[in-house]
């Protein structure tokens, strides 16, 4: 591969230097406006992950009174045994 080699001025060095200043510039001013554009979108998404945690949280709530609220129930087959276990007493009660 051959190398081209140029003798450049410092007035085109210069120039060169500025455009390249205004390049990176122009792309810090891109990546500056994608950032904000994209924390404007997460802006909403934060306050809908808020609603949602309520929501989680109140779900939860409630699941927790169900399971107190049934840890008190008795089960229909223990039911059903104590039916028959009384029947059977009232039968012996009643023979007397």
């Amino acid at each position: 591969m051959k190398k081209i080699s140029k003798k450049i001025t410092i007035d085109q060095l210069a120039v060169t230097m500025n455009k390249l200043v205004a390049t990176v510039d122009n792309l810090a001013v891109a990546v500056k406006k994608g950032f904000d554009y994209v924390d404007k979108r997460f802006d909403g998404v934060d306050k809908r992950f808020d609603g949602v945690d309520k929501r989680l949280d109140s779900l939860e709530r409630g699941h927790e009174e169900i399971k107190l609220k049934l840890d008190n129930v008795a089960y229909r087959f223990e039911l059903v045994e104590l039916q028959r276990r009384v029947e059977i007493l009232e039968k012996k009660l009643s023979a007397k």
